[in-house]
């Protein structure tokens, strides 16, 4: 019999999360019926979402949500024999039984790159970058395009299709290794937000006719700021709101109306989910631009399914470079 060990959601987060908010279980697996599947975790994924849907879809108990990469080791379904890998939104725990529904095989995968790919470039953050830019921000090539959290999973991709597409690409990011990691892979622009003296200055210089897109991972002041800097008719892709997850008040604004009025500004939220359909086609498209060489990945891995909780709460302070990932 196999033993699944799981993290669960023990107390709902007040402020930051805490070590005490989260409890390791280990339960016994029952034996396979027809039809089901075996999986053991190879690669598991922490992203920012999963601090605010902890609140909005999760009871005190529930696994914590997420995916991962995930191998068959038993197997009573022809559709996944032992061996076949799989990217399961199936929380973070090391084995779970599945009817074979609701899974993602992986597609061909080139033998030099890691399947934790899967969870990054070549998996939802890439996704993410991929749509936002297309079809929220609408690139041309010319445009300007800024992007904040830009050494994260998804930022860093956003900047490196951007530079495929023609545009000029600005970063910002939390540290001057991370800057230094935007320069390398292709950004004309990156500052360390924490230590200029003037955020709306360093806007300014790095790109002095303003931005004709905007990808918004963050949110609140800053974003306020960068609102004002908006080229007319610019377009802003709200991705993420990191800055204020951990918030237990809410901000004040940013007030938006004024910059976007007077520069006639298209603003909208989004979630990669609403492009479902076009899924399998965007992800063939991202992993041939790896293989060509014109994405590079980065990842962050922790070792060892018991510091999953750790290697979350250091992606909330921003320690990771590219996507952060466990292997289990």
């Amino acid at each position: 019999m196999v033993r699944a060990k799981s993290w669960t959601l023990k107390k709902h987060f007040e402020g930051f999360p805490k070590t005490s908010d989260f409890e390791l279980k280990e339960v016994e697996l029952p034996k396979l019926k027809d039809g089901d599947v075996l999986f053991e975790s190879v690669f598991l994924s922490v992203d920012p979402y999963m601090r605010p849907y902890s609140r909005k879809s999760m009871k005190e108990g529930d696994i914590m949500i997420g995916s991962q990469v995930a191998r068959v080791v038993e197997s009573k379904n022809p559709t996944y024999p032992v061996g076949t890998y799989v990217v399961a939104f199936s929380g973070w725990r090391t084995h779970f039984i599945s009817d074979g529904k609701d899974l993602q095989l992986l597609p061909a995968w080139p033998e030099k790159f890691p399947r934790s790919l899967a969870l990054g470039t070549i998996g939802m953050p890439g996704l993410t970058a991929y749509f936002g830019l297309f079809e929220i921000c609408k690139i041309r090539a010319g445009d300007t395009v800024l992007v904040t959290a830009a050494a994260g999973a998804v930022g860093s991709v956003v900047g490196q299709i951007a530079k495929i597409g023609g545009c000029k690409v600005v970063g910002c990011a939390g540290s001057d290794k991370k800057v230094a990691y935007l320069k390398q892979i292709g950004f004309d622009e990156a500052f360390n937000y924490k230590t200029v003296g003037s955020l709306e200055e360093a806007l300014r210089k790095a790109s002095p006719d303003g931005y004709d897109c905007y990808f918004d991972n963050v949110g609140g002041e800053f974003s306020s700021i960068v609102l004002n800097q908006m080229k007319k008719f610019g377009r802003i892709a709200v991705c993420g709101a990191i800055s204020g997850y951990n918030d237990t008040v809410p901000q004040k604004g940013p007030y938006v109306q004024i910059p976007m009025l007077f520069n006639q500004l298209s603003m909208e939220g989004f979630i990669v989910s609403r492009w479902n359909d076009r899924r399998e086609e965007a992800l063939k498209i991202l992993l041939r631009w790896v293989v060509e060489g014109k994405i590079k990945c980065e990842e962050h891995v922790t070792e060892g399914f018991e510091k999953m909780p750790a290697a979350f709460m250091g992606l909330l302070k921003g320690e990771n470079l590219g996507k952060a990932v466990i292997k289990v």
